[in-house]
Parts: C-alpha cells; structure tokens; sequence
C-alpha cells in the first residue's frame, strides 16, 4: 500500500493537491554561482547561490529579490565531475531543493561548514558551537545581497536538519522557518547514546566517511552508496579558484579535523566535559542547548520517520513539545533516516509517494511568503498508521491516550492480570543481535532498502512474551513504555525490548524497540529544554548507579515511538535481549550478566501500551 497523502482525510488540503495548485514561475540558472565569504577569525567558507530566472512567457517573474532557503553541510556543497557531460548529479545533497524551490520563486544558498568541501579551517566538534557562529555571519551575507528580500528559511536531513536549529538559535533577524528533517533535539540520546548506550559501530563508519570527505579521500568514498560515482572528483572549488589551488589548500586544513571515535567517547555521560575545556560537554553540540535562543515567531516543522536512526523520532517530538510557544507542526511517516525508504511491510513502493517537499514547500509559502495557503486551519500533527496504511492528524502529542498494560505471565505470556508469581532466567549472549538490516544502518550511510526482512528469524531465538489474540483491531500511536524488574549477576546490563506483531497465521513483524543501560536507570523530570512525554532521564555521571547483584531493580523506560495498527487476531510480542552485537558496546565488558526477570505483585515486569481499539 501507499504512504501517498492522495485522498487523505487527514488533511483539509493535501499537500499535494496545495503542490499542484502553487505556480512554478521560474526556471534554473544554468549553474551557481560561487565565492567564498570570510568568518570574523579570517576562515573561509565556500558556498553556492541559485537565483530563479525570468520566464518571459510567465507572467511576474521579473522578480529580483527572493526569499531564501540555506542548507550548511559537511558532505560537500557541490562536487567536481570528471566528465560533466555525463549527467552526474553533482549536488547529491542539494540537488533536490534546488530543482524543487528555486523554480517556485526561492534562492537557495548551500554552504561547505567550516573544515569540510571547499571551505577553510578546521572541525573542532561534531556541530561545533564555531560553526554555529558561522550560520549568524552566513546570515548577515545573505540579507546583504541585492537579490534577497530579508527574509531566510532552513531545511535539510539530519547534520542539515540540526544545523537549521542551530541558524535559528543565532537569534538572527531574518531567520522566519526551518524545517528539520531527520535532525536530533539531543545528539547525546538521540544520536550516539540511545538509553545511555553506545553505538559504537556508528562513530567508527561516520569517522571514515568524513575522512572520505575531508581529506578527499575517493578510495574510501568509494565504499558509501551515496559518493560511489566515480564521476565524482573532490569537491567543486569556488568560482575565483579556477585551478582549484585554493580548495587544494583548504582541504590540506582538513587533516586537522576531529576524530568521532576519539572524540564522542569523550561523552561517556551526558553531563562529561572535555577534559581541556569543562564548558564543553555533549550538551555544545546539540540543539536543544541553544533553543532559549530561537525566537518565538520562527516556525518550525519537524519531520521524521517510525524507523528513523537511534532516536531522531524522539528528537523531532522533543523539539515540537519544547517550542510551544512557536508556530509549530510535526510531521511522522512510514520513513527510515531522512525520509528516503518506506519501510512499511505492506508497501507498495521501497521510495516513499509521500512528497515530502510539498509540505516543505507549503510551509515555507506560508511562514516566509506570507501566502495564503490553508495552513492555519491544518492540524499540527500528522502521523501516519503502518498497517492500516493511513495517515492521521492530530491536535498534540501523544496522539492516543488510552492506555492497556500487559504483564509478564508465566509461560511466556503477556497477561492483563496478575498472574501466579515468579520468574524467567536470561542468561545474555554477547552475540545477540538485531541484524544488518535496521533502523541503524542508514545513518550510518548504508543504502538500506529491506528492513528487518529477517526479524521473523531472529526473535525466535530471544526469549519473549506473547499476548493473546487481540479481540479488534488497535492502532498503537506513541510511547510504549515497559517497567521490567531484574535481579543481575553483575553490576551493570544493556536491556534491549523489542515489540513486535504476530500475525494470525503465524508472520512475524518487527513493530520497534527501546533500550537502557541499567546504569542510567534514574529517572528525572524531563528539563524545559529537553519536553518529553515519556519517562525521562539525566544520563548524568551523578544520577548513575551500578546494580546491586542479585538485588530487584527497576527499569522503567519508554520504547522509540510508532504508530501501528495491530489486526483484529493478532498477538502482540515483546521479546527481551542483552546486546546487540552489530551496534552497541558491551555492557559490562566481557561479563556476560545472568538476569533474573520477576513478575511477581512487589515487581510486577509490564509494558504499558497506548493502544486504541477500533469499534
């Protein structure tokens, strides 16, 4: 089936009926134009500009000055082709939103981040608190030019979704809209830490891509589906390099850019610094830290998928929860990392048919042009229902309210009442492992298209809970949240959950999942800066606690948000693990922990589902 917005009654006017309704009054400049713009401490910055061009036979498009759309980004602001008669694309980051706004009357700006492409200097962090000085500089450059009519938008996937917060955060004037797609709120549990967990293997590919990149390094770029082309020839130098001197030189400066793996583990907890500057912890380089900043009248729309990365959903609700005070709307669909697959099962097409920047484009006709588009009498939440295969609109979130808690039963259920007290022996098998087709791979620059196609498989070798037969269909739309009670032969365990649908003839589908150091098991109230409606917690190096062994403890915490409509017949599974090999580090290292799982009345293991029957 279809993630199309055709024909849904979710909206009062689909965004693709708004599309197909919006005039598409210009046409492409033959190519960009190019410079680079100097930073306060003399760095420079390479960047593109795409202004729209005069049709004559168009009506009103002697238009001079334009609203603009900016995208920062560390994966090159344009390639150089070997053959450019080839009819490679060589914006693979850009190249959508240029084809798609600068026809409908926006220029586009996009900017190589400092330490990256073309630009000068050198990448000191991972979004540098540098760089973002640099947005508010780029910003005084754009409304400075002729052609702009101070007015500036923001938008882009993932590094480029954070980085459009971070341009608002500068406070700067002109910023009126951004629209992250797939961007963390915090990169410290969205990202690289989910439940106070590492995921080790991403930090490592992340840190080879950008050596790939920085250094241009074309044997190494090579290996990520989206920089194979061999067409592609380093980065594109500005228009006054003409021999490419300058970017030769600037990417000598590259080698001196962080290292991820050496860097990120410097964030073991969430409140560590560096060691060399104890103003600097994870907290620099995330968005939510700066968000005081961000004007009330910016509208923001944050967009992001059920299968999107370690916690980029979480990011996207946690942003829309925290600007309440803004112009804000939330956008949820079938999608993996920045939207590029629909990984609904009942697909009927791997690329999404949703078109994302339909809505882009209607939100930013509205914030930044001041058009009458309708958007006001929209919904600020839409979310899409895998299964039913239908897309909803909602005035908040979480969506559903009713609530059903299954406990764990003797006999592997999952029972609605207490049962007969006792408990079920996990002995943890560091090889455990969710598999090489996840919601992982993709931000880790793997071109996934199948996921979790072997799940069926794979939880059968976990042990699990099943419910009994659902007596109607029910839509799950939110958090779920479990509350297990362990007892641990050591000090510390990883617990991975992961929900699942048993169809009635037997088929298994993996629906999501949620992790948690047991360490980190303190919860807190969620912070101004961080509004979450799930169980919140610090992942502060004082709010940590090892397990007392062999002592009941409790680890309540919320699964990654989806909405899934279970069929009538169906059996709801929640199946437990203690590692996942392929992406996480061990916890404890090399002690594999023998857990006890009690379900008893004084520690009653349950997952708490917020689950709408259908009449």
């Amino acid at each position: 089936m279809s993630d199309a917005d055709t024909g849904s009654k979710a909206w009062k006017i689909a965004p693709s009926d708004y599309a197909k309704s919006r005039p598409v009054s210009f046409s492409l400049p033959e190519k960009p134009a190019s410079l680079y713009v100097e930073m306060r401490d003399g760095c420079r910055l390479a960047l593109d500009y795409y202004l729209p061009q005069a049709t004559p036979s168009v009506a009103g498009t002697k238009t001079t000055q334009f609203p603009v759309i900016v995208l920062f980004t560390p994966y090159y602001r344009r390639f150089k082709l070997r053959d450019r008669f080839l009819g490679t694309e060589p914006t693979p980051n850009a190249g959508k939103y240029r084809n798609y706004f600068v026809p409908r009357g926006y220029a586009l700006v996009v900017v190589d981040v400092r330490g990256t492409g073309a630009s000068f200097g050198t990448r000191d962090s991972f979004r540098s608190p540098r760089e973002r000085d640099d947005y508010h500089e780029i910003a005084d450059w754009i409304v400075a030019q002729d052609w702009c009519n101070g007015v500036i938008g923001a938008t882009g996937i993932s590094y480029l979704g954070a980085a459009s917060d971070f341009l608002a955060s500068t406070g700067h004037a002109a910023v009126r809209a951004i629209a992250p797609i797939s961007g963390v709120w915090d990169t410290y549990s969205d990202h690289y830490y989910p439940g106070g967990l590492f995921l080790n293997r991403l930090s490592q590919t992340y840190d080879r891509l950008m050596v790939a990149l920085d250094h241009d390094r074309r044997e190494l770029l090579a290996e990520f589906s989206y920089f194979k082309d061999p067409n592609y020839a380093g980065p594109q130098p500005v228009d006054e390099d003409p021999d490419g001197a300058l970017c030769h030189t600037a990417v000598r400066e590259h080698s001196g850019n962080f290292c991820m793996p050496d860097f990120i583990s410097e964030f073991r907890f969430r409140d560590d610094a560096l060691p060399y500057d104890a103003a600097f912890t994870s907290a620099s380089f995330s968005p939510y830290h700066y968000q005081e900043h961000i004007r009330s009248d910016v509208a923001v729309l944050s967009v992001s998928g059920w299968t999107d990365g370690a916690g980029y959903a979480n990011g996207s609700i946690a942003r829309f929860l925290t600007l309440r005070d803004n112009p804000s709307h939330l956008l949820l669909g079938p999608w993996d990392h920045g939207a590029r697959v629909n990984t609904s099962p009942w697909r009927q097409a791997v690329e999404p048919e949703f078109n994302l920047l339909d809505e882009i484009l209607r939100f930013f006709d509205h914030y930044l042009c001041d058009m009458d588009t309708g958007l006001q009498d929209e919904a600020p939440v839409h979310y899409f229902s895998v299964h039913a295969e239908a897309w909803h609109a909602a005035p908040s979130w979480p969506p559903v309210a009713e609530k059903t808690v299954l406990l764990l039963a003797d006999g592997q259920r999952l029972t609605p009442t207490v049962q007969d007290p006792g408990a079920d022996v996990v002995k943890v098998d560091f090889s455990s492992s969710s598999g090489l087709n996840t919601r992982y791979e993709r931000i880790a620059g793997h071109d996934s298209r199948d996921y979790y196609n072997d799940w069926e498989q794979r939880q059968e070798t976990l042990p699990g809970y099943t419910s009994d037969p659902l007596r109607a269909d029910a839509e799950l739309s939110g958090h779920a949240v479990a509350q297990i009670w362990i007892e641990s032969s050591e000090p510390d365990a990883a617990i991975f959950l992961y929900l699942s649908e048993v169809l009635a003839d037997g088929t298994v589908h993996y629906v999501t999942e949620g992790l948690l150091r047991a360490l980190h098991r303190r919860e807190a109230p969620a912070p101004d800066e961080y509004r979450a409606s799930w169980p919140f917690r610090t992942f502060a190096r004082r709010d940590a606690a090892p397990l007392q062994i062999n002592t009941a403890a409790r680890l309540r915490f919320a699964l990654l948000p989806v909405s899934w409509t279970f069929s009538q017949g169906s059996r709801i599974r929640l199946s437990i693990a203690g590692a996942d090999a392929d992406h996480v580090s061990q916890v404890p290292h090399g002690r594999p922990p023998t857990l006890r799982l009690l379900r008893d009345a004084a520690h009653a293991s349950a997952i708490e589902l917020p689950l709408k029957f259908k009449p």
